[in-house]
């Protein structure tokens, strides 16, 4: 379905309306922050003007504000055939995205990784790195990234930067019918519905809203079938002139087979793999990653004036998970024959419940346009983890001929799971920002977030020193950010800013043990970013760049002869640039591009290998790549015809700390043919990976291999 820019910039359901021009333009009412003029089309122009909560909560564009901030809005992952949240990202500059089954969805940038990106759902951070396991994005409004230490928006975490996931939400602006029906390689399948309607003809004060997928697929690694169903319901109610109110539901169900990976033939720290065994799964006959969530959302706004607003935000997250693998594998010394070990039983109870209540209002301060935001969030985040784990090797196998067996087939291994720990986090969390506009194209940026943090522990399983049967940790940090922005032309600006944030030690709060945090504060964060965001060509076209230096002090890690406790490893730094720019360069050619490169590295690190310390400074962190590029662009050759083509570089990644292991850099080509049937259908072939490139997109010893050259036929009318 083609939305407006108005549609994307939607919060709480709010009416599209008209933007600003720059940030020194007046201030205007606060119910018309939220608004933009007509989106860019795909693969141009980069979409600057349009609101973005990740990276302010106080209505600002990307241009606007003091900080890197990219949008990927519903248009671009439509002309794109993005299937799922990960693969949102895949255009971001400097992002790679991976699900390594055991981590969920892992995301990469600026020098940093996995839990210090914070990855959220509308705002809301579930803290814990495999809930961001990739799913349907039929339900994604758009996606926002916002680049470097930001917990003072968010709370504790990234570090990195932040990933916010917006759903699509009832709106007042009157939307069609849309299904989408694919098919392409491997079985993979697709039927989607979404619509709206209003309750009540022209005068309507009630919008309920509906998008349902499923897709399913036999996958490229043999027995990795799977499916996921996706609903989101929400009903916007304008209860009053000032007051409205929307319920939000969202149910999410993925049931697969995992792929573990390709284990490196020995030496390991050469890197190599048996090409042979691209599509050769090591896995059980039966093994499994499902996973069922639910979300509800109950937010209340409340205009008290055209200049405040109260917004009230309820929430409740809950979630279930379940795997059954084995999923270890090694060669034998001769590379002759496989190892499979790591046999795993592994259950999730998580639930999260908060409420969050923010005020946003413009005024004036000493004479000066001045607009505030203020709020208070509070939550509980609960899991109880269920682990069953054998540490026997399952068989040792001729890896081009092998059968594998049932996961409860294995000897020793039961259906019966027991509690390993209950973690319960409480936050209590006060943040307010601000943006003073202090003339001659001026403005000053500044945010503020001081949080309470309690960690709860109940450990079920054998008491000892490094687990004791209960334990609790409390933490105060305090995070903040100030920026500065000069727009010395009309749409051309130059900016520095200053944030910071605080993370946990190692591994994260909802999953964290007594010997990780016993003796650990949250590790301190900082970054210091200078940047310009600027149109060209009369406005056709517009870009971005950026450097930034980010540190990040008081690291820890397990100590590898006691996995359960944690060592002091020191700090690690990256610092790097990243520049984009879009382009409409007429009526039939869009191009947009972007390449970033990050020197990341450990600067204090001493690890201890074999009770002997080993000195890591200076080497590069896992699964980080120095450049990366992305390439787009849209051809309409004929009326109704539409050509589209996309490059991706990564670069080298290192596969261990100690940086012998180095995995090669990737190329990938994607092109697809749109032909418009009707102004309310169009039928699309896309390809992926059309070299049919064989790479690693993540790992260590054992490496998952990306998709091969695949195809699809999409099918997408509006009625």
């Amino acid at each position: 379905m083609a939305l407006s820019a108005g549609a994307f910039a939607q919060q709480a359901g709010e009416e599209p309306k008209k933007e600003p021009e720059s940030a020194k333009a007046p201030a205007t009412p606060v119910d018309k922050l939220l608004v933009t003029d007509q989106a860019p089309a795909p693969n141009s122009k980069l979409p600057l003007d349009t609101p973005a909560a990740t990276g302010s909560r106080l209505g600002l564009t990307p241009r606007q504000t003091a900080a890197t901030i990219n949008i990927v809005d519903r248009e671009t992952m439509d002309a794109r055939g993005t299937r799922d949240t990960l693969e949102a990202l895949q255009g971001v500059p400097g992002v790679i995205a991976d699900s390594p089954p055991g981590g969920g969805g892992s995301v990469s940038m600026r020098g940093f990784s996995s839990s210090q990106i914070t990855q959220l759902f509308n705002g809301i951070d579930v803290g814990y790195v495999i809930a961001a396991h990739p799913v349907d994005a039929w339900i994604l409004d758009r996606v926002e990234v916002l680049g470097g230490a930001s917990s003072f928006l968010y709370g504790q975490g990234a570090v990195g930067g932040a990933v916010n996931y917006v759903s699509k939400l009832a709106t007042r602006t009157p939307l069609p019918n849309d299904v989408l029906v694919r098919g392409g390689s491997d079985g993979a399948w697709q039927g989607a519905y979404g619509g709206q309607m209003a309750l009540g003809g022209k005068d309507a004060r009630h919008f309920i809203r509906l998008d349902a997928s499923l897709q399913g697929w036999e996958g490229y690694v043999n027995r990795t079938d799977g499916r996921t169903q996706v609903l989101t319901a929400s009903w916007l109610a304008d209860l009053t002139p000032r007051l409205s109110h929307t319920l939000a539901y969202e149910w999410q169900n993925k049931d697969h087979q995992p792929y573990w990976g390709t284990p490196l033939l020995n030496p390991t720290a050469n890197a190599q793999f048996d090409p042979g065994l691209r599509f050769t799964n090591f896995n059980t006959a039966d093994g499994a990653y499902e996973q069922v969530t639910d979300w509800v959302r109950s937010i209340l706004e409340y205009r008290a004036s055209d200049r405040t607003r109260v917004t009230n935000t309820a929430y409740f997250y809950d979630a279930e998970r379940d795997y059954r693998n084995v999923e270890t594998y090694r060669y034998t010394a001769d590379n002759s024959r496989v190892q499979r070990t790591g046999i795993l039983a592994q259950k999730h109870g998580q639930t999260l419940m908060g409420n969050k209540v923010e005020l946003a209002h413009q005024g004036m301060l000493a004479g000066l346009s001045s607009d505030w935001s203020f709020g208070l969030d509070m939550s509980r985040n609960k899991q109880t983890r269920y682990p069953t784990s054998l540490s026997t090797i399952v068989s040792t196998v001729d890896p081009y001929n092998f059968t594998v067996e049932n996961f409860f087939d294995i000897p020793g291994v039961t259906p019966a799971t027991n509690p390993d720990r209950d973690n319960r986090v409480f936050i209590q969390a006060l943040y307010a920002e601000n943006i003073t506009r202090l003339g001659s194209g001026w403005s000053l940026l500044t945010g503020l977030r001081g949080e309470k943090i309690r960690i709860d522990a109940v450990n079920y399983r054998a008491v000892n020193a490094a687990n004791p049967a209960y334990f609790k940790r409390d933490y105060e940090p305090v995070t903040g950010r100030i920026g500065a922005m000069w727009e010395f032309a009309r749409n051309a600006n130059v900016y520095a800013t200053y944030s910071t944030a605080a993370d946990p030690p190692s591994g994260i709060l909802t999953t964290i043990n007594f010997g990780a945090i016993q003796d650990f504060d949250l590790t301190k964060g900082n970054q210091v970013e200078v940047g310009s965001k600027f149109d060209f060509l009369d406005g056709l076209g517009n870009g971005t760049v950026a450097a930034y230096r980010i540190e990040r002090k008081n690291l820890s890690m397990p100590d590898p002869d006691n996995p359960n406790v944690s060592i002091p490893v020191g700090a690690q730094s990256s610092k790097g640039f990243e520049a984009q720019a879009g382009v409409r360069l007429n009526a039939a050619w869009r191009l947009q591009a972007n390449v970033a490169y990050v020197k990341a590295q450990f600067d204090k690190f001493v690890q201890v290998v074999g009770g002997v310390a080993v000195d890591r400074a200076g080497n590069r962190p896992t699964g980080i790549p120095e450049r990366v590029a992305n390439l787009y662009a849209n051809w309409d050759f004929l009326p109704g015809w539409s050509a589209y083509g996309g490059v991706r570089y990564v670069s080298d990644r290192m596969g261990n700390v100690d940086n012998t292991q180095r995995f090669a850099s990737y190329t990938l080509l994607d092109a697809g043919l749109a032909w418009r049937l009707s102004p309310r259908a169009t039928l699309t072939v896309r390809g992926r990976n059309l070299t049919d490139e064989v790479y690693v997109a993540s790992g260590s010893t054992q490496v998952r291999l990306g998709e091969p050259r695949a195809w699809e036929v999409a099918l997408r009318t509006t009625f």
